[in-house]
């Protein structure tokens, strides 16, 4: 038996060998078979999606009337074809289509939820229908993947490369429907890419398909529909295309689907041809198995009875055992032992059926508990009782780790629970933002600052409620967010719903995997406003403070007024007849729009004027807004401002109010001072006046009454020299003479302006007996004493006349009376005057020529100086004099000195006096007077 059983043995281990790998072989070509059963019915999953996903676009590009039944019937395919689909992949084990169709329809259900609330545009729609694709084919092309000869190798490398050529027209489809229904969207970056992605598949089908099926593409291709999408791609391949020439929304729609449809007949001939492959491929297989397996029976025939008693009690047994441990170890739970045989190999048998049972109730209770996490039933819990050994050890260790995750989820779900407190009790605004630009959560305090509820705030753009004047800036800030790159104290404006500015300063940080950013943000509206008005006042302030002229101060605050609100704005002053004097006033718009409302601002301003002189309190009226000010419980004014195109925001009148009593210090001190200032003018004013009167009064009174007494006394001489030419012929007089009653002749007059009157009784006893012509001596002699005394009372009383008002100053301007003093002072004078031809300002030239008068006076009578120089020249509006001399200096103003007249009479027209006097350094003194003087009346 040995001997026959070693070449038995032999041919026996040759013909099993040989039987094995036919077996192998054959093998192979039945699990190719089964999986491309199982890619066919994934490929009409793939084909339903991608009609579903065109009837999605459609109805969020241009819904109708048929819209809801088109995706209702859609749908309804797609179920279907995932049913079948699932059905067919429950049989096959060597990798998970179960998950693959689980997953896709977990997403087909959320994209059709997004669709059915309108939250999800056209283009997101279709790529999310583009990842459920891809995942798709994917699993064709894997589960095609084996090829175990040639034929069925380029025949699946046909089928997958057309698959993908249809979705990339698919893809192209939907993308160009997007653009063709708005015209104005963005071109599609990717669109150009799906077309040179179909080319490529399709060459791939070409180079792998049938004569018969590449002749049937080139017909297809030559068709009209195919002929218009490739304009279309011609078209769009252009830097820029022409938007008249592209076709409209419903001939592209038309055409690509015709396209596609011819292309999906074509694939349904190259899935038939695969098919027939792998079936004519399996039945050669088995075929040749047969004939091996015959021809090898066939060889042993001379040793049938031991070779029948080796087959069935090693061979059979043994190869069986062998292919199902060979299956075991590849996973494969289905493959069974039928051989029972109560020897070794049977004992073999049974063991490897036990093991093949327990790694089957073992995957059961693996994929059991893969269920139970994916469907959120944390609390299942492994059979660890019904196993043995490392089975249980290893269950139990899955069950620790299900008990661990399930641990670690509760704390999770309590961290949410808290962060989402946080989130809507938090008093600053937060918000969730995603990568679309999309608002999605927000939490009250948003709501609550921006005016809007939570449904609007995430139906629009998150850069609809930014300000167009900081749009781009947010717009840069979350182009650059990215995963290690945060921005903080970030301000911007926002809008709220009532139209009002807000200001937020806000943090914002980009978490990648999620996609989403989170930021928040801190209402910072009334800190700017109130740091935009104390920067205002401070401004007015200042201006005060530097001595500003009233009218600048006004006209500062009206403006401050205007740029805090961006509107008009001006200042008035309440007169006491009840009258308003405009002090001030900034427009804040273009000049045409004000003149075009001006009647309606001026109606709406005289309401709001006379609604706060009633009430003393803050006004809004349509497009005008005030606000009184109040200065020691009276009314002074008002602050009013006004729209130009629409009315003012409620509330405008509360701030207007409360920057006013800001303000209304500043008012009244540069009122107060406006009024000084004029007070001052108009007492300087009247001052002249009142010396001109007196200088008028002077030389049109006494002048005129003592040069009419120089005359009689001129006359008075005359008579008196006939008299004495008469007393010479009489005679001396005899006797007494009686004067009294004939001539009233004064008595001497002195240097002092003393008479005697020559009728009193000293007198007469005096002349009583004196010879007449002694007597007409002494008369013409005192008459000649009186003339005298006459004339220095004249030149004095000249003297004063000039003093009180020059008048050279009146007739020739400041140049000659600067000249004319010049002459007449005792200290030599070096003069550089420079000014213009025609007259100054009577108040600006008699200021500075008592300036220059009182400096030559003090310079001959204190300073001892030997040269004084005066220099005079106007330059910018302002005449500036400067009187210099060399003398002992040491002159301050607060001595009481004549100076302190001169700095009344400056700062009385609105100048300014310089007094530089070191001791032993001599004295320089500056004068700038403005030729715009303040009047006299305020």
């Amino acid at each position: 038996m040995l001997l026959v059983l070693v070449p038995v043995t032999g041919l026996l281990t040759i013909v099993a060998l040989g039987a094995e790998d036919q077996w192998k072989a054959a093998e192979t070509l039945r699990t190719f078979h089964a999986a491309t059963d199982v890619s066919f019915a994934l490929t009409d999953v793939s084909d339903a999606v991608a009609r579903e996903r065109i009837t999605a676009v459609r109805a969020v590009l241009r819904p109708g009337p048929r819209t809801p039944a088109e995706r209702a019937a859609a749908e309804r395919a797609t179920g279907r074809a995932l049913d079948r689909a699932a059905g067919r992949a429950a049989s096959w084990t060597r990798t998970d289509i179960t998950a693959v169709l689980a997953i896709v329809g977990r997403r087909l259900r959320a994209v059709r939820t997004g669709v059915d609330t309108g939250t999800l545009p056209a283009p997101t729609v279709a790529r999310r229908y583009a990842e459920d694709e891809d995942a798709l084919l994917d699993a064709v092309a894997a589960l095609e993947s084996a090829r175990p000869t040639r034929r069925a190798g380029r025949a699946a490398d046909a089928h997958i490369a057309l698959l993908r050529a249809v979705e990339a027209s698919e893809r192209e489809r939907a993308d160009l429907a997007v653009l063709l229904d708005t015209p104005s969207h963005p071109r599609p970056t990717a669109a150009a890419r799906w077309s040179v992605l179909e080319d490529a598949e399709l060459d791939v089908f070409e180079q792998n398909t049938s004569d018969e099926l590449r002749g049937e593409l080139h017909g297809v291709e030559s068709r009209a529909p195919a002929r218009a999408v490739h304009e279309v791609r011609d078209l769009l391949d252009t830097a820029a295309p022409e938007s008249a020439r592209l076709p409209s929304y419903e001939d592209w729609t038309a055409d690509s689907e015709a396209r596609i449809a011819a292309l999906r007949g074509i694939q349904d001939r190259a899935a038939r041809e695969l098919a027939d492959a792998a079936a004519e491929d399996l039945h050669r297989a088995e075929n040749r198995v047969g004939r091996d397996l015959v021809l090898g029976l066939g060889v042993v025939a001379v040793v049938t009875g031991l070779a029948l008693a080796l087959r069935r009690s090693l061979t059979r047994p043994l190869a069986e055992i062998a292919e199902g441990a060979r299956a075991l170890s590849y996973g494969e739970l289905s493959r069974e032992i039928r051989y029972a045989g109560r020897d070794e190999p049977g004992d073999a048998a049974d063991a490897l059926r036990q093991l093949r049972l327990t790694t089957r109730r073992l995957a059961g209770e693996i994929r059991a508990m893969t269920t139970a996490i994916d469907r959120d039933h944390l609390d299942h819990r492994a059979d660890v009782a019904a196993f043995d050994g490392t089975w249980a050890r290893l269950l139990a260790g899955l069950n620790a780790g299900m008990a661990s995750y399930a641990a670690e989820h509760g704390r999770r779900e309590k961290a949410e629970q808290e962060l989402a407190t946080l989130f809507e009790f938090s008093p600053d605004p937060l918000c969730v933002c995603g990568l679309d630009g999309y608002l999605k959560r927000v939490n009250p305090a948003f709501e609550r600052a921006l005016g809007y509820p939570a449904d609007e705030l995430l139906a629009r753009p998150l850069l609809s409620f930014v300000d167009e004047r900081d749009a781009g800036s947010v717009r840069d800030i979350l182009a650059r967010l990215d995963g290690d790159t945060e921005f903080t104290e970030v301000e911007s404006r926002f809008l709220r719903r009532d139209g009002t500015e807000l200001w937020l300063r806000w943090s914002a940080r980009l978490v990648r995997r999620e996609g989403l950013v989170h930021a928040v943000a801190r209402d910072v509206t009334v800190t700017r406003r109130t740091a935009s008005e104390q920067a205002a006042l401070r401004r007015v302030a200042i201006l005060v403070a530097r001595g500003a002229p009233p009218r600048e101060v006004f006209q500062a605050v009206a403006a401050e007024v205007g740029g805090l609100f961006n509107t008009t704005a001006a200042v008035l002053r309440q007169e006491s007849d009840a009258r308003q004097t405009v002090l001030g006033i900034a427009l804040g718009v273009p000049e045409e729009i004000e003149r075009a409302t001006r009647e309606e601002r001026s109606h709406a301003g005289r309401k709001a004027i006379r609604e706060m002189a009633r009430t003393r309190l803050p006004v809004h009226v349509g497009h005008a807004a005030g606000a009184p000010i109040e200065v020691d419980g009276r009314l002074w004014g008002f602050v009013l401002v006004t729209s130009p195109s629409e009315p003012l925001f409620s509330g405008t009148e509360t701030r207007l109010a409360d920057f006013t009593e800001l303000v209304a210090t500043a008012l009244a001190n540069a009122d107060s001072r406006g009024q000084l200032t004029a007070s001052r003018a108009r007492l300087v004013a009247a001052a002249d006046a009142s010396r001109r009167r007196i200088e008028r009064d002077l030389h049109d009174g006494v002048q005129q009454r003592l040069v009419a007494l120089r005359l009689e006394l001129r006359l008075a001489e005359s008579l008196l020299a006939d008299l004495a030419d008469l007393a010479d012929l009489v005679g001396p007089v005899e006797g007494q003479v009686d004067v009294a009653g004939e001539v009233d002749v004064a008595g001497p007059v002195g240097r002092e302006g003393s008479a005697a009157d020559l009728s009193d009784p000293p007198s007469r006893s005096r002349l009583s007996g004196t010879p007449l012509p002694e007597l007409t001596r002494q008369l013409t002699l005192q008459v000649a004493r009186v003339g005298e005394g006459l004339d220095d009372a004249f030149q004095e009383l000249l003297q004063v006349a000039r003093g009180i008002h020059p008048a050279i100053l009146s007739q020739g301007g400041l140049g000659p009376a600067l000249r004319s003093l010049a002459r007449r002072s005792a200290v030599p004078v070096e003069l550089d005057l420079r000014l213009p031809p025609d007259r100054l300002p009577e108040q600006v030239e008699v200021a500075a020529y008592y300036v220059a008068s009182e400096c030559l006076n003090n310079a001959a009578k204190h300073a001892h100086a030997r040269v004084v120089e005066v220099r005079a020249g106007v330059e910018g509006g302002v005449l500036e004099l400067v009187v210099r001399d060399d003398g002992v200096g040491g002159v301050e103003t607060g001595r009481g000195s004549g100076l302190i007249g001169l700095v009344d009479r400056v700062e009385a027209i609105g100048g300014k006096l310089e007094l530089g006097s070191p001791p032993g350094a001599g004295t320089t003194l500056r004068a700038r007077l403005p030729l715009d003087a303040p009047s006299t009346d305020g």
